[in-house]
């Protein structure tokens, strides 16, 4: 471990509602969901969060994903459950049924853990979804981005506060000390589950804790407060990088953006980010494009961009004295089956809803080149809904055994009023981190 734990002072109610209030505005009486392992970080956020949210005449629900990598998970969830269910608070379990990945099975079960809580959080209406990050955790990712090259957007770790879709994650305990987290624990007489996966050597954070890797008289708190100053410079950045993109970028509803290509003539850490943020938004990949890549893109875009340029699984081509970022299909989701009465989001970008009516089997998938050669043959060249035909290909269709049913974005639709799916762009990488607003 990254500390000890003996003779810590438990984190009081008081400090953690002084650290919760300083963080966040919630409603008059909040809805809390906590994401809960069983381990003694989440176990001691449930209870000071439910002591919290008690004290304001809310609600909270525990929540557990139980990821079936280890045949032992689910009675330790069982074990969780019955701790929680004596103190009375609300716990629901969340399985992780999909196939497992062979390699990066961690990132993939955390993708898969922050995915099943959100979906929850998005049915349940909860606006805040609290994790048990602590001061260690935050070290540990400060040391190993720093160990990989990060620049000092890495190097200020975790954010304390992320917003999604419908929800937004709250780390309140960011510079709590694990020892302080145990030690409430121990005061509550509250046993925790230690998961074995945590001293697995293959795996770096795991390797990290074993082995204390870190320069010998490291002076914790200091280092903290250092990643909480390189945070607040952080911040500082996204807001320049956030006045520089509504100046400069326009999202279509279609799932594509133009871009003024004097923005690759901003400051290159502004101009950078920015970019970031557009590739991120259109791309949907998980983790920002490198930096040296998108210096290069930038020198590109500031040129001639005669042939177009492709990074992070977008296209950026130029179009009437500006630059259209497209879907790269080559690195898109295929299509997906639809089922009727439920709702999806498709290739990280669009969410998908089909009506519980109809009996046809439909999929959404991209239109494609054979599919515009196919739509042209059907609908008049032109329309009351003109896009560049650049765009195109790379707009989203609905599809049945015959061929195709609907391009939304184009205003077609073979059949009619037929009963086809809500389809809106709704990228999981928002362009920017808008404030999260509660009223």
């Amino acid at each position: 471990m990254l500390t000890g734990i003996l003779r810590a002072k438990p984190l009081s109610p008081a400090e953690f509602a002084a650290a919760l209030t300083a963080l966040a505005r919630f409603e008059t009486r909040p809805f809390l969901a906590v994401a809960v392992s069983g381990g003694p970080d989440s176990l001691a956020l449930a209870i000071l969060a439910d002591h919290w949210v008690r004290e304001r005449g809310g609600d909270i629900c525990a929540l557990s994903v139980d990821h079936r990598l280890r045949p032992e998970s689910g009675a330790e969830i069982g074990l969780l459950h019955g701790w929680l269910a004596a103190r009375g608070i609300r716990h629901e379990i969340l399985a992780w049924s999909a196939d497992k990945p062979a390699t990066g099975i961690q990132e993939a079960a955390r993708q898969a853990r922050y995915t099943l809580l959100a979906e929850w959080c998005r049915e349940q209406g909860c606006l805040h979804l609290l994790t048990g990050h602590q001061r260690e955790d935050q070290v540990e990712t400060h040391l190993i981005r720093r160990s990989a090259g990060s620049g000092p957007d890495g190097l200020a770790g975790m954010s304390a506060i992320r917003e999604l879709a419908n929800c937004r994650i709250l780390r309140p305990l960011l510079g709590v000390p694990k020892a302080r987290l145990v030690a409430l624990l121990d005061a509550e007489r509250q046993p925790f589950i230690t998961d074995p996966s945590n001293c697995d050597p293959t795996f770096e954070r795991s390797w990290l804790r074993r082995t204390g890797a870190v320069p010998e008289g490291t002076d914790f708190a200091a280092l903290s407060g250092d990643i909480r100053k390189l945070g607040h410079e952080r911040a500082a950045r996204e807001r320049k990088s956030d006045r520089r993109l509504a100046l400069a970028v326009v999202l279509h509803p279609a799932g594509f953006a133009v871009i003024d290509p004097a923005l690759a003539l901003a400051p290159s850490d502004i101009a950078g980010r920015a970019l970031q943020a557009i590739i991120a938004a259109i791309g949907g990949q998980p983790y920002p494009a490198r930096r040296e890549r998108v210096a290069r893109l930038r020198g590109i875009l500031a040129g001639a961009l005669r042939q177009g340029h492709t990074l992070g699984g977008c296209r950026f081509v130029r179009w009437r004295h500006r630059i259209l970022v497209l879907r790269e299909l080559a690195r898109a989701d295929g299509p997906v089956q639809l089922t009727r009465g439920t709702s999806l989001v498709w290739d990280r970008r669009f969410s998908v809803a089909l009506p519980a009516t109809g009996t046809e089997a439909l999929s959404v998938g991209y239109l494609g080149y054979s599919g515009v050669v196919a739509l042209n043959r059907r609908r008049p060249q032109s329309g009351p809904c003109e896009l560049p035909r650049l765009v195109y290909p790379t707009l989203p269709a609905i599809w049945d055994k015959e061929g195709i049913v609907a391009v939304p974005h184009l205003q077609y639709c073979r059949d009619g009023d037929a009963a086809l799916p809500e389809l809106s762009f709704r990228t999981i990488y928002p362009l920017t981190q808008a404030g999260f607003t509660v009223v």
